[in-house]
Parts: structure tokens; sequence; C-alpha cells
């Protein structure tokens, strides 16, 4: 049996194959067409609104713990990790030359107040004295002029007159001279202020705050509450005034800063709300930012050896500029970060109004810190004392 070949039924079969091809690619550019679309609206609705990178990392404030004076390590409070408030004693130094210190410039106020209290007592047995230094010359001059009357008549002696101007001439010396110490006692002191407030008393004082400050920072605390990281400080070790013993991290403080190309920049202003993952929680956690500062400059400008392009063979790379973003402390206090972790960030810039840099300086500080402010409260409250202990009975106190 032979096959004859039909050319019409080969022509018949192939248009239905053309008509599918055909469909095929008509449906591929619609959807193609649909998916440009698509696209162009999400750029347009919302992707031009939006700036992100990864290039994000958490950062925040590193205290460092240093020794205002100089001393051998004691005790050793805390470690790597522990929670620390603010005023904690950290590491302590071995008080005993600051306590020696302190003692003597107690003593030394003591005496000093006592010598002020005696000056103020010389200074009125010699208004007294000098009081009774003008009756005698006043005595003396009378008598004087008695005897010249009498001179003449012969009932006083000439040698008798003579003797009592000598007695003039002595009480008038004797007052010059009680004149002239009352004015040299009256120099030592001020009897228009208490004794609190005479310049031997106020020196004396000024030691016992510095022997005061020198004992307490013998014990050194926290300025502020956070975690203890990379301790130093080793028992028995003699520290010095600026070494550095830890460091305290609060992570209560803490902010990312996003490194942006240049390109992105152009659209940002503080205070555009920022959505922030980090990778040490993943997409399940979302922190709540707000831009807080644009950076002041690439960083290769602020790098140690800054870039230098002025040379024949140079090729142009995007820049990037640092960006601060602040977050909220509640999620902070949720899911706490640590020092470094990479982040990513996407910041909406639909709102135009705000500023590229900022338009006035804080009204307060951006850090403080009261954990010495007690100190010399309690050293004036101790010279008080001291003050008050040694003026018993005195009315210039």
């Amino acid at each position: 049996m032979t096959t004859e070949f039909n050319p019409q039924a080969t022509a018949a079969a192939e248009p239905p194959k053309s008509n599918k091809r055909r469909r095929a690619l008509l449906i591929l550019a619609a959807v193609i067409a649909v998916a440009a679309i698509i696209w162009t609206a999400w750029y347009l609705l919302v992707a031009r609104w939006h700036q992100d990178t990864d290039d994000a990392y958490a950062q925040g404030n590193v205290v460092s713990i240093t020794p205002q004076t100089a001393g051998t390590v004691v005790s050793i409070g805390v470690d790597d990790g522990m929670k620390v408030h603010a005023g904690q004693v950290l590491v302590q130094l071995d008080p005993n030359d600051a306590r020696v210190a302190y003692e003597q410039a107690v003593a030394n106020l003591a005496s000093a107040v006592r010598e002020v209290r005696g000056l103020y007592s010389v200074v009125d047995a010699g208004q007294a004295e000098l009081d009774a230094q003008r009756v005698a010359v006043e005595r003396a001059r009378n008598d004087v002029a008695r005897r010249e009357g009498l001179v003449a008549s012969g009932a006083v002696s000439a040698e008798e007159l003579a003797h009592a101007r000598d007695q003039l001439s002595a009480a008038q010396a004797a007052l010059s001279a009680s004149q002239g110490q009352l004015s040299r006692n009256r120099a030592m002191v001020d009897s228009g202020n208490p004794v609190a407030e005479q310049p031997q008393v106020r020196a004396a004082a000024a030691q016992v705050r510095q022997a005061y400050l020198a004992l307490q920072r013998a014990s050194i605390v926290a300025p502020v509450s956070g975690y203890v990281a990379q301790r130093h400080v080793q028992l028995g070790q003699r520290v010095q005034p600026g070494a550095s013993l830890m460091t305290i991290v609060p992570l209560e403080q803490m902010w990312v800063e996003a490194n942006f190309k240049e390109t992105q920049l152009g659209d940002m202003r503080i205070g555009q709300p920022v959505e922030v993952h980090a990778d040490l929680y993943g997409d399940d956690v979302t922190f709540d930012g707000t831009i807080g500062s644009l950076g002041m400059g690439t960083g290769s400008a602020f790098s140690l050896l800054p870039a230098q392009n002025a040379s024949g063979n140079w090729i142009k790379i995007v820049q990037r500029v640092p960006v601060r973003i602040d977050l909220d402390s509640k999620q902070l206090a949720e899911h706490p970060l640590r020092m470094g972790l990479s982040m990513s960030v996407d910041v909406d810039v639909h709102d135009q109004d705000g500023a590229v840099l900022a338009a006035k300086p804080p009204a307060k500080p951006v850090l403080s810190t009261d954990a010495y402010s007690e100190q010399l409260a309690d050293a004036d409250a101790l010279i008080e004392k001291i003050v008050h202990d040694n003026l018993a009975g005195k009315k210039h106190g």
C-alpha cells in the first residue's frame, strides 16, 4: 500500500498553528504591557517617594569611664554586660592618701576660723585700749595746762612742768602706736562681713572642697545608666586621670546611621518618617523612626586620609552621605539593639516641608548628668558645719 503526498491537506493544517502562535504572542505582549503599566503606576505612586538602603548600622553613645584622680584600684564593682545606674560605684581607688589630705584641710579650716575669731577679739580689745589712750592723753594735756599757769607764781617748779610735758608726749606716742596697731588688725579682718567671708577662711574652705572632692573621686561612679562594655581595668592597677577603664552604653539612646548615595538625598528632609528593620529581628519587627539630621559631608571627606582626585587617572565614584535616623525609645525598650548591628531603612520622602539643615540650636543640652552634682553640695554643707562649730559664742559669725 502506498501513501500519496497531498499538498492541499498540509496547507489546510498550517493555519491553525499560525493562529495559535499569533495568539500567544499577543497574550505575551498584553502581559508585558500590563506589567509595564503596573510598574509605571507603582513607580509614580509609590517607588519614587521612597529611598532605601541596607548600608546602615545601629549607633549609640559610648560613655568612657575615666578617673579624675590618680590611685590604686582596690575594688571593681561591675563587669562586661552588667546593668548599672547613674551614680553607682564602678571602681574604688585606695582612699587613704585622699583621706589624710582631707582631714588636714578640715583642721586647717578650723584653725583659720579660730584665728579670724581671735583677730575680731584683738580688734575689740585694741579699740578699748585706744579709748583708754585717748583719755590718758587728755588727762596729760590738762595737767600740762594747769602747771603752765602756776609756774609764774612759783607754785609749780619748772622741773615739774617739764615732767608733765614728758608724760603728755609719752601718752601721745602710746596713742599713735595703738592707732597703728588697731589699723593693722582691722586690715586683717573686715568687720562688716561674717567670719565665713574672710579671705583666710575662704582660702581654707577652698582647700576643704578640693580635698573632699579628691576623697569622693576615689569612688568612680557611672555618669549615666546603661550596660558595661570593654572593661579594661584590673585589680591593683595604678591608674592616672584620663585613662580609660571601661565604657557604658545606654541602649535606650540608640539611633541608626544610614549611608545613602548622594543621588538619593535630593528629596530627603529632617523629620521624614522611616521604616527600619534590623537583621537581628528580621521583618518580624519594624522600628518607626524619623530623620534626625543629614550628614555634613561624605565618609571620604572625614576620613583620616581624604581622597585626592587631582590626578589624570580619575574615576567618578558615587559617594555616600551618613543620615541619622532617630528611633522610638519604647520600641528600643521592647526590642533592644546593639552597637554596630546591620540595619535596613526605607525613607518616605512624600513630606517636603522639613528643612535640610537644622534651623536653630538646641534649647537644652543633648546629654547631661547629675551624678556629680551632689558632691560639691555636700562639701559646702560640711564647711558650714565646721565654721559653725568653731564659732561658739562669737557674735560676728
